[in-house]
C-alpha cells in the first residue's frame, strides 16, 4: 500500500452566525477541504493548501476538533 493511503486526516469545525465551517486537514501534505454550510442548507466545498501553522491558526480562530463522520455527512449531503 502506498504511504499516501495511510494518512489520518484531522477534522475541525466552527459555528458562525448564519453558517457552519468544517475543515479537513492532511497533516503530512498540508492540503485539505473546507465545507461551508449556511443555514439555507446549500453546501459549498473548496480544496485548500495550508502552511505548517494551520493547527495554531485553527485554534486561534476558535475551531474545535470534530469527527470524520460529521465532516463526511456534510460532504456527502446527508446532513444539512
Amino acid at each position: 500500500m502506498a504511504k499516501t493511503n495511510n494518512i489520518v486526516h484531522q477534522y475541525f469545525k466552527k459555528q458562525l452566525e448564519g453558517f457552519k465551517l468544517l475543515v479537513k486537514v492532511n497533516p503530512i501534505h498540508f492540503k485539505g477541504t473546507e465545507i461551508m454550510v449556511p443555514e439555507s442548507g446549500e453546501v459549498e466545498m473548496r480544496d485548500l493548501e495550508f502552511d505548517a501553522e494551520i493547527f495554531d491558526d485553527l485554534k486561534a480562530d476558535g475551531f474545535t476538533e470534530c469527527t470524520a463522520l460529521e465532516f463526511n455527512l456534510y460532504a456527502s449531503g446527508l446532513a444539512k
